[in-house]
């Protein structure tokens, strides 16, 4: 499926790594709601029993028996994305959970800016992105969403009850304008970065560069087969906004017998040179100042000839109608009511 494949290449909002939080549960009985946004497929032993029965590595609720106190037939969970975007599609992974699977469940997104309380996104207006749809047992079920609004939290109810590995919310991280004043990381996946293209991910994806924080492990960062031809491996950063970069961050670090030997950076569209072929060193975080040039949009990293490499930040500034541009379009995903309460001086100062 073809909007399947283009929207899983997307980060994925809600994930712990990018600084996601399960705000609520109402029931994590089995197992514990937060395991929903852990990062990695879910794990499994098959002979690992608890005090409350088998464990799970995911979120699980007890069986329901009717309507409870509230009147609820259903359970549900709340989580705060760590970087609000347009949701683009989900997973509701229900790896291992095959007798004891939720046969349906909804997914609804909310918007409330800030650092708002669980009552106050309990209270915040709901906007449904996946209709109450049936789930397959020990499966992805990965579903389509359209709907154009900023979402900063998400709410997956399963129907009636049962276990839920993995939530992945996939989308195009949307950054807030207020945010982009004097020198930022463009290509930081929470300021809206992606990369657009690679020209291999074997060991490992090449979007972990963008993440937030060092690397922890080494398949925590980008790392190419090893070449056996006279070509070199490369990947396309589309920036959260166009900017004008100043300086590179090329870091090696847990790359300690596979780095690459050398990198340069150029504006993908325009092929103006920002930084010329320059030795890497393994192990290391490589600061580099960068040729003066133009605003650009995509920038190509050349590693020479493969290797890995765990982050790469883009730092740079964003001129006045790109950044224009970015809070028109901000402001045309909030919800009317809040859109209209940003003071317009804080955006186009």
């Amino acid at each position: 499926m073809t909007a399947k494949a283009d929207f899983r290449r997307l980060p994925d909002l809600a994930s712990r790594t990018l600084g996601g939080t399960v705000m609520f549960s109402n029931d994590d009985f089995y197992a514990d709601a937060h395991r929903l946004i852990a990062p990695g497929p879910a794990r499994h032993d098959p002979d690992l029993f608890g005090d409350r029965g088998k464990v799970y590595d995911g979120w699980e609720t007890r069986r329901r028996r009717g309507p409870d106190a509230d009147g609820a037939t259903s359970d549900f969970v709340i989580t705060r994305l760590g970087v609000p975007g347009v949701v683009r599609g989900v997973n509701i992974d229900t790896a291992h959970f095959k007798g004891n699977y939720p046969p349906h469940a909804s997914v609804e997104a909310a918007t409330v800016l800030g650092y708002p309380t669980l009552d106050e996104v309990r209270a915040a207006e709901w906007q449904t992105l996946v209709d109450k749809t049936d789930l397959d047992g020990d499966s992805a079920n990965v579903v389509p969403v359209a709907a154009e609004q900023l979402a900063t939290h998400v709410r997956l109810t399963i129907h009636p009850d049962g276990g839920v590995a993995r939530l992945r919310v996939f989308g195009e991280a949307v950054p807030d304008p207020r945010r982009l004043g004097g020198r930022v990381d463009l290509g930081a996946l929470v300021h809206g970065g992606l990369v657009e293209a690679c020209s291999n991910m074997f060991y490992s994806s090449p979007a972990n560069v963008l993440s937030p924080g060092r690397a922890r492990v080494m398949s925590d960062g980008w790392e190419t087969a090893r070449r056996r031809d006279d070509g070199n491996d490369w990947l396309v950063v589309r920036l959260g906004a166009p900017g004008v970069l100043h300086e590179v961050v090329i870091d090696t670090s847990r790359f300690v017998g596979n780095a690459p030997g050398w990198a340069s950076l150029t504006d993908a569209e325009s092929g103006v040179e920002l930084l010329p072929r320059t030795r890497l060193l393994p192990d290391t975080e490589h600061r580099f100042r960068l040729a003066a040039a133009p605003a650009a949009s995509l920038v190509r990293l050349d590693i020479y000839p493969d290797g890995g490499i765990s982050r790469l930040r883009l730092l740079g500034s964003v001129p006045d109608d790109a950044r224009d541009a970015v809070a028109r379009r901000w402001l045309d995903l909030l919800p009317p009511e809040q859109a209209a309460s940003i003071d317009p001086v804080d955006l186009f100062a």
